[in-house]
């Protein structure tokens, strides 16, 4: 007997030998056959859809649920845009706070909203005494009061209070970690906003590092929730680059740094596994800090490196030679060149042919770039929403000639790379059927197209968000299609994003979302 048979439904498997189908038989978790073989099968809960479309559940291949759980419960300034206003925001934070000298986080900083950046002495008008730390909404920077300053090292670098990268990483260092406790309850919290979206499971982008680390012991805020049965989807945790040491491991294993006992890839089960590890080259377009090749429009600079670069690089290649799969941040086109020569060079020591490796972002890629992807077999992670809300001052300081490069579709899919849909939140919006409008029609809310010829059709951009993710994530075998055999992870929407307008693909309604076989969503 079928535990759950979904049934007068139009179900989209995204699995080429059986593409559209009526009928889904659930048992124990798993899809165990479609139309036909399940129709006259009783069933232990029969659900008529009246017509709804199903899909495989969305995958969302770089997030941070931790931050965005944390960003969710945190004063937030946006969307301020006089200091008045800001400084009013942080001095009611201020007066919530009983003991003197604590720490107050404040969250929505955009210095573009102002014009420009707030000053530590402007904070110190409201700080009474505080530690104020507001974070940039791109994860990249922060800008701090006089009392934090005090506390860093004379070589530590900042600008009136802003403190990008590195220099970030340092503030951080100076706090006491969060609870695991703490960090479960924001994860759970940002699951759940997961489902409401359709997404069944999610890769976290980087875990226990200096730039948004929040706990050295972070994983076992996962286990945690694991263990209690909290975890509401399927995660899969990126273990920072920072984390590797050296260990003196047999020479013949060629393992020249690692996490402690060896741990990689692929440990782990269906709900909590370790992913790739998450190594950062350069910084992010927002805080300006990509780094480019030539200067940003009307600027004198291109963005900086996140260490030394051939730093850099050996990271990458030992986090190769220890079997892990790399997660590359490179947002700038010169951070790409950095990122592909050291994959290469990886790739040239000891081949790992199905390693898919992955570049995060890939947010400004030349031309030239796009063979180089396909030749080493790299994926691109990209973050669509980013062009939806920030196209258009993205757009402006990359220039007439470099913006139709940015966030590509078009180009990789007709270079052979695999295009993964994903959001990066809480930076920005985390819904994937507005990131599939929006790689569909490359219009951002203002209605300005960026890069028109980089659009894909409905179908490749629904592809990136479930067969590619799976791929992405070495899910395949169990995630990304309707296949009987795999997980029966599925969203169940109010349309068919192949049929409306593309302009309402973004609205469509997520009718339900379900997790093994179960539905996170009571709308049926």
């Amino acid at each position: 007997m079928l535990c759950t048979r979904l049934t007068n439904a139009r179900i989209l498997t995204m699995d080429p030998d059986h593409p559209v189908a009526h009928d889904l038989g659930i048992w124990r978790g798993r899809i165990v056959g479609l139309d036909a073989a399940v129709t006259s099968l009783p069933a232990r809960e029969v659900v008529d859809l009246q017509g709804a479309t199903v899909l495989p559940g969305f995958i969302d291949s770089h997030v941070h649920l931790s931050w965005a759980g944390l960003k969710a419960a945190t004063p937030s300034i946006a969307p301020c845009e006089r200091v008045e206003d800001i400084l009013a925001v942080i001095g009611e934070a201020v007066s919530r706070k009983a003991e003197p000298g604590s720490w107050v986080d404040i969250a929505g900083y955009d210095q573009r909203a102002l014009g420009r950046h707030l000053t530590a002495a402007e904070i110190d008008r409201v700080s009474r005494g505080h530690k104020i730390f507001l974070m940039h909404d791109s994860g990249h920077a922060c800008v701090v009061n006089s009392a934090v300053l005090d506390l860093l090292p004379a070589d530590v670098p900042h600008q009136d209070g802003f403190l990008a990268e590195s220099a970030m990483t340092a503030v951080r260092r100076l706090r006491l970690p969060y609870s695991q406790e703490e960090l479960a309850d924001a994860i759970e919290r940002a699951g759940r906003a997961c489902l409401t979206e359709g997404i069944t499971a999610a890769a976290e982008a980087g875990i226990g590092g200096g730039l948004l680390g929040h706990s050295p012991v972070e994983l076992g805020a996962y286990q945690l929730l694991r263990d209690q049965g909290r975890l509401p989807l399927r995660v899969q945790l990126m273990a920072a680059g920072d984390t590797l040491r050296p260990l003196a491991a047999h020479r013949n294993d060629g393992i020249p740094r690692s996490l402690d006992l060896g741990l990689r890839t692929g440990f782990g089960d269906d709900w909590l596994s370790l992913g790739a590890l998450k190594i950062y080259t350069d910084g992010g377009m927002m805080a300006r800090t990509a780094a480019l090749t030539e200067p940003y429009e009307g600027m004198s600079h291109t963005g900086q490196f996140q260490d030394d670069p051939e730093r850099i690089a050996e990271l990458v290649v030992d986090g190769h030679l220890a079997g892990w799969q790399l997660a590359v941040h490179a947002i700038g086109d010169r951070a790409a060149d950095l990122a592909l020569d050291a994959l290469e060079r990886a790739q040239s020591l000891r081949p790992r042919p199905d390693a898919r490796h992955r570049v995060e972002h890939a947010g400004l890629i030349r031309p030239d770039q796009l063979p180089r992807f396909a030749r080493l077999g790299v994926a691109a992670v990209v973050q669509p929403n980013f062009l939806r809300y920030f196209g258009d001052d993205y757009a402006d300081v990359m220039g007439e000639r470099r913006a139709p490069w940015m966030y590509r579709g078009r180009g990789f899919l007709d270079h052979g790379v695999t295009l993964v849909g994903s959001s990066d939140r809480p930076v920005t919006d985390g819904s994937p059927l507005r990131a599939i409008q929006f790689m569909v029609e490359r219009a951002s809310t203002s209605g300005r197209t960026v890069g028109p010829d980089e659009g894909i059709t409905v179908d490749e951009a629904l592809h990136a968000y479930t067969t590619a993710g799976a791929y992405a994530c070495h899910w395949d075998d169990s995630a990304g299609s309707l296949t009987p055999g795999k997980r029966a992870d599925l969203v169940v929407l109010g349309d068919d994003p192949r049929s409306v307008d593309t302009s309402r693909i973004g609205d469509i309604e997520v009718v339900a979302t379900y997790v093994d076989g179960h539905t996170e969503k009571g709308n049926l």
